[in-house]
């Protein structure tokens, strides 16, 4: 029942995120500095671990690739399929869950310990709005973010390739270029948007109706963490079974 509960009062947050919007002078700015923090923050970590991720996963690939039968191509065709179907719009958003989530999730719990949120409804303010719908907005960004994690994990890829002997730049790209299909991409960017829909509402969820002090905080984190990253999975497995099964 407790978990019932919490679905419902999720699905009414997002409800209430909609209802009575700031005037769009304070909106805006809010909006780019939540851009600020939650796309452009991040793109220093996502750039780093998908370039070493793709080289590790075209190393590992071209590792068990060692019958003379199987032709070098594979390894970049590998590589792709890893790196758009999977890597970068599951295993990025699980670690986007973490950094994004918590910075949410902290920031706004602190303004519920604070009283910061009380104040803004004293005033009138949705806070929800306020708070929660410039968050909403900023992540819709979410699958740029992506599509670079993308591109650096198929070039670390081919680094990784080209300069540990596994294969030849012209096999890697042939590879790259094998049996594509456009529709993966379109599959990896619908997760990507949906995944982006979690990342802004589920941290937001905890740390809005979070109860307690500065130490409830740090528990309503790693709680949004975790939340966030069984409903980017279970979500994953839906959408690849409706969508590629």
């Amino acid at each position: 029942m407790t978990y019932l509960k919490n679905i419902g009062a999720y699905f009414l947050m997002i409800a209430e995120m909609f209802r009575k919007p700031t005037k769009w002078g304070v909106m805006k700015q809010l909006v780019l500095k939540d851009i600020d923090d939650l796309i452009i923050g991040s793109l220093g970590i996502v750039s780093f671990i998908a370039f070493f991720v793709g080289g590790v996963v075209t190393i590992q690939t071209a590792l068990n690739i060692d019958s003379p039968l199987i032709p070098k191509y594979l390894v970049g065709f590998a590589t792709r399929q890893s790196v758009i179907l999977e890597f970068a719009p599951t295993f990025i958003s699980i670690i986007m869950a973490g950094k994004v989530g918590s910075f949410i999730t902290s920031s706004i719990g602190t303004m519920r310990v604070t009283e910061q949120i009380d104040a803004l409804e004293v005033m009138g303010i949705n806070a929800l709005n306020y708070l929660v719908f410039p968050k909403f907005i900023a992540l819709l960004l979410y699958p740029f973010v992506i599509s670079i994690a993308m591109f650096l994990g198929i070039l670390g890829g081919m680094a990784a390739c080209v300069y540990g002997g596994y294969s030849s730049l012209a096999d890697y790209i042939t590879g790259i270029q094998t049996d594509f299909e456009t529709f993966h991409i379109t599959y990896a960017f619908i997760k990507t948007f949906i995944f982006a829909i979690v990342l802004a509402t589920i941290p937001s969820y905890y740390g809005f109706y979070m109860k307690g002090g500065a130490l409830e905080v740090g528990k309503a984190s790693t709680t949004s963490f975790v939340w966030t990253s069984v409903v980017i999975i279970l979500l994953n497995y839906l959408l690849t079974d409706m969508m590629l099964g």
